[in-house]
């Protein structure tokens, strides 16, 4: 598992003309590299609409062109040859996440820049000596960036094998470190579905999960009514400038504590963790106090601390599509939710509440892998169970562990083939989080 630690330094100085010089060849890289481009128009697979997409005039992956491109730079480089290496592996990596968001419609045609200061080291021109870190800056001269206030342990041998890439800015030094993995590795996979007052997650072992999150909604609602009460005199008055930035930096560190024991939860209880792929773009709308609430939401912001904590590999990301909207025990898409607590299956009759059959469909996807198909120009989210039914599988495994068994709900049964009716009556909590104002934590609570 690679983990990424932070720490200060004192040596901006010192490194301040070589990122100078680093970013100013990342520029440089990237301004040859989209000379190259040539613009393409394609038809946009499922729709009915033609868009404009890169592609390259030349191979940019052979070596042959990475090759002449090294050596053009190094005619005037005055720092290691490796740092050369780093720019043209770092332009590369900032195109190819361009070309990939511009796809997807959230970047426009226009070339991307690097516009702060950092630098990424190759092992080779860093060694852990002790309790410092040494960066060979030029053949010759290094600079040594004190580790001894670290929060972290360092591998066991003193050398950079346990080390990856460190990024070196102005004030900090973001050093990736490989760690053993630890006892969470036997934990069951949970899939997380995120809502504006709760996040809702699954898994036969644990059953329905949820952690209450409306303490956290409320931090952000106080602190917009404070803002906007001085919102308005902070662009005339130095003083309510100064209150609207106290406010603001206040909304910050108390969302953040949240966040953190928020996460804490989640790896407490968790071993891989899947979580919804969501993008803020593509959920406003018209309505002003909808796109508040959007905007306020910190979905994004708890999964880079679990990406953080717990590695890229054990988190992953899924394709929300038709997670609330799609019957987790048959597949049937419900088009008619209009915010309905309950999800009501049209074609097996089940009823279930909509955030958990939302966990559910998102663990499936998570366990058997999804593919995503376009049909008569609508998206369709479908699993890959390999010829097995899907309701068996539902009725063995799924509901077991939100009921424990057989339930006796007192209604009628319209079909004597109907496995159960009622089931939202009867399926409770397994595990409910919520906020402990005496702790200052989340707590479980009786449920």
């Amino acid at each position: 598992m690679l983990k990424s630690y932070s720490l200060q330094h004192e040596c901006g100085e010192e490194l301040e003309p070589l990122l100078l010089a680093y970013r100013d060849a990342v520029n440089q890289i990237l301004g040859e590299l989209w000379s190259h481009i040539e613009w393409e128009k394609r038809k946009v697979k499922g729709k009915k609409q033609w868009r404009l997409l890169p592609k390259y005039k030349v191979d940019i992956h052979s070596k042959e062109y990475k090759k002449e491109l090294r050596d053009s730079l190094l005619q005037e480089w005055p720092y290691a040859a490796h740092w050369v290496d780093s720019a043209i592996k770092t332009a590369y990596s900032i195109l190819k996440s361009w070309r990939k968001n511009y796809v997807k419609g959230d970047r426009k045609r226009r070339r991307p820049t690097a516009k702060r200061l950092f630098a990424r080291a190759k092992q080779t021109l860093i060694k852990l000596e002790g309790e410092k870190l040494r960066v060979t800056v030029k053949p010759g001269e290094h600079v040594y960036l004190d580790l001894s206030a670290r929060y972290f342990k360092l591998p066991s041998e003193v050398s950079s094998a346990g080390l990856g890439e460190p990024v070196i800015t102005l004030e900090k030094v973001h050093l990736p470190v490989h760690c053993e993995e630890d006892a969470q590795s036997g934990n069951p996979s949970v899939a997380w579905d995120f809502n504006l007052l709760s996040l809702d997650g699954y898994s036969p072992e644990t059953g329905w999960i949820r952690i209450d999150t409306s303490k956290l909604a409320s931090i952000h609602i106080s602190s917009f009514e404070k803002r906007r009460s001085v919102q308005r005199k902070a662009s005339k008055s130095k003083k309510a400038r100064r209150v609207f930035t106290k406010y603001s930096q206040r909304e910050r560190n108390r969302a953040r504590r949240h966040q953190l024991e928020i996460a804490r939860v989640i790896q407490s209880l968790c071993g891989p963790v899947g979580l919804e792929e969501l993008k803020k773009q593509g959920m406003y709308t018209r309505s002003r106090i909808w796109n508040r609430r959007i905007s306020r939401s910190d979905w994004r912001s708890i999964a880079r601390i679990l990406e953080g904590r717990l590695g890229e590999a054990r988190v992953e990301e899924l394709d929300p599509y038709g997670s609330s909207s799609y019957c987790s025990k048959c597949g049937w898409e419900n088009r008619d939710l209009n915010g309905a607590d309950v999800f009501v299956c049209g074609g097996c009759g089940l009823r279930l509440d909509r955030q958990l059959n939302a966990a559910i469909n998102l663990y499936m996807r998570m366990r058997f892998g999804y593919v995503v198909k376009w049909v008569g120009g609508r998206k369709r989210v479908e699993l890959r169970m390999e010829g097995a039914s899907r309701v068996a599988w539902w009725d063995a495994v799924v509901l077991p562990s939100l009921v424990g068994g057989c339930v006796l709900t007192g209604a009628e049964r319209s079909d004597p083939d109907e496995p159960v009716r009622g089931l939202h009556d009867a399926v409770r909590l397994k595990l409910h989080y919520a906020y402990d104002r005496y702790a200052d934590a989340y707590l479980r609570i009786p449920t």
